[in-house]
């Protein structure tokens, strides 16, 4: 029987366990933090973007429930964790530079001269409203990704890629 997950080949035929005991022994110390307002659809793909960067775990605060047919059955593969505040998902970042991808506030600088340190989390908020004010003053950094055309922002999903990119480039690569 064929294996027709999204799966790279290597792990074709292997069982979920077995591909993320394969993947959780050499994780990436990038962590995600997704602040669910809305129900966004966008945070599968973040977690499905965040499972091709292999990242140590993505956090969802607030709201549990997202819509996972964005993920693509990726969410297998990862360490998720719900945080109901943003009191007890910042309980988890000691030591860790919290940056916040937001472009709706004078904070902001741009992506592209950032400098990361291995231990970041990205934090990402809902489509239409972004990352509340709250979790916003608890960033150590705020960066916008540059557009060169005529709209203000790309999708928050979009965002998270290159973002997540941007980081692997510099840490990883």
């Amino acid at each position: 029987m064929e294996d027709t997950r999204n799966l790279i080949d290597i792990y074709k035929g292997k069982s979920n366990e077995q591909v993320f005991d394969d993947l959780e022994d050499h994780r990436t110390p990038l962590e995600i933090a997704i602040e669910n307002i809305e129900h966004d659809f966008n945070i599968g793909s973040i977690v499905r973007t965040a499972n091709s960067f292999n990242v140590s775990i993505v956090h969802i605060i607030g709201k549990k429930k997202y819509n996972r047919r964005g993920a693509m059955c990726t969410d297998k593969y990862l360490k998720i964790v719900h945080h109901a505040t943003i009191e007890e998902f910042l309980n988890t970042q000691k030591n860790r530079e919290l940056i916040a991808i937001e472009n709706n506030t004078p904070r902001a600088q741009p992506l592209n001269d950032k400098k990361f340190v291995q231990a970041t989390t990205l934090i990402f908020g809902s489509e239409n409203n972004g990352i509340s004010p709250e979790l916003l003053s608890k960033a150590n950094d705020v960066r916008f990704i540059e557009s060169f055309g005529s709209t203000r922002s790309v999708n928050v999903g979009v965002a998270a890629g290159i973002a997540m990119y941007e980081y692997a480039r510099q840490i990883i690569l």
